[in-house]
């Protein structure tokens, strides 16, 4: 089992230290369950009260923290305790599933497709014809990438995940169990003779670079060209993006939020929890749209939306406080 020293961790941190403390950090762990062998997290002041109670020996902390560590306790004060944060888990990450051999016996590899130095595929998986794996990238058990689709490198693809044909990964990117790239869209055309006419679905997806793609999230392909997921994004799990959106840089989706068909986001975009986006809307880089709103028009640059159908935070949150008081005055 590892452990450190409050000094050997701040090596890696290039804090400060307050305080000191004699017992070895053996884990990371959340302050109210933390015990005396372990480190946690003070990433903001309203959690300084909690300190008292914690067990934890050592917290990392912001530098505005006006609290003291106390007996054989320690701070190792940062700039940002969130991102300092990250060094300590992957310093204490447990090692990733082996694998026994770099292409898994009953792994299903076309001859055609191209499989670069240091990439692995794990057993079950099935690597279709023409298809491109960049250098490191890791295809775990149970994959199924098909016709002309190319990986990165350094990409890690997880059980489950289904790319389908023609599409692209960049570099560095995640895609969590059972999520699929390049279903069909949902296109539709009413008929009086054959009720729903399907529309072809002819387009692809293409993602970027260092994008992470929630676990049962689905990226669907566009009708005519591509549906295009930007640099850095990261999309939480249970994510429908619909066909032919065009996500930008380092945009954020969180659970349950959806995208409907041609939806564009700009750089930096916040889509917060079951929020749903009108098909052929625009959203501004830089906006926000709060949990559980719905969008129905363009939405401006570093805009901040919320209710449904949402408006500007500063009007829905007036007319929630006329809801309310139209509701106490109705009780007396």
């Amino acid at each position: 089992m590892k452990s450190y020293s409050v000094s050997e961790l701040n090596e890696i941190l290039n804090g400060v230290v307050v305080g000191h403390t004699s017992h070895l950090i053996k884990a990371p762990e959340q302050l109210e369950v933390a015990t005396e062998t372990e480190i946690s997290f003070i990433g903001n002041r309203k959690y300084e009260k909690q300190w008292l109670d914690s067990k934890a020996s050592v917290a990392v902390v912001n530098e505005d923290i006006t609290i003291e560590p106390g007996e054989n306790r320690a701070f190792i004060k940062v700039k940002n305790a969130d991102l300092a944060m990250t060094q300590i888990l992957n310093l204490f990450a447990p090692p990733a599933p082996l694998f026994s051999s770099a292409i898994h016996p009953t792994a299903v590899v076309d001859m055609s497709a191209y499989i670069a130095n240091g990439a692995k595929i794990g057993a079950g998986s099935y690597i279709g014809p023409n298809v491109k794996i960049g250098e490191n990238t890791i295809i775990y058990p149970n994959v199924t990438i098909l016709d002309d689709c190319t990986v990165g490198e350094n990409t890690i693809i997880w059980s489950g995940a289904v790319i389908r044909e023609r599409c692209h990964i960049g570099n560095d990117c995640i895609i969590h169990p059972n999520a699929t790239i390049g279903a069909d869209g949902f296109g539709f055309s009413p008929c009086a003779e054959r009720g729903l006419v399907k529309i072809p679905q002819i387009g692809n997806v293409i993602i970027g670079n260092n994008v992470e793609i929630g676990a049962n999230s689905c990226v669907d392909r566009g009708k005519f060209s591509s549906t295009v997921v930007g640099d850095g994004c990261k999309i939480d799990n249970l994510v429908q993006i619909g066909h032919n959106s065009k996500l930008g840089r380092f945009c954020i989706m969180a659970g349950n939020s959806g995208l409907a068909g041609s939806v564009t986001l700009g750089d930096g975009v916040i889509i917060g929890g079951s929020a749903s986006i009108k098909d052929h809307t625009t959203i501004g880089s830089g906006a926000i749209v709060g949990a559980g709103s719905g969008v129905t028009g363009d939405v401006a640059a570093g805009k901040t939306m919320l209710g449904y159908p949402a408006v500007e935070a500063r009007d829905a949150l007036k007319q929630w406080a006329i809801l309310k008081r139209l509701v106490n005055d109705s009780k007396k």
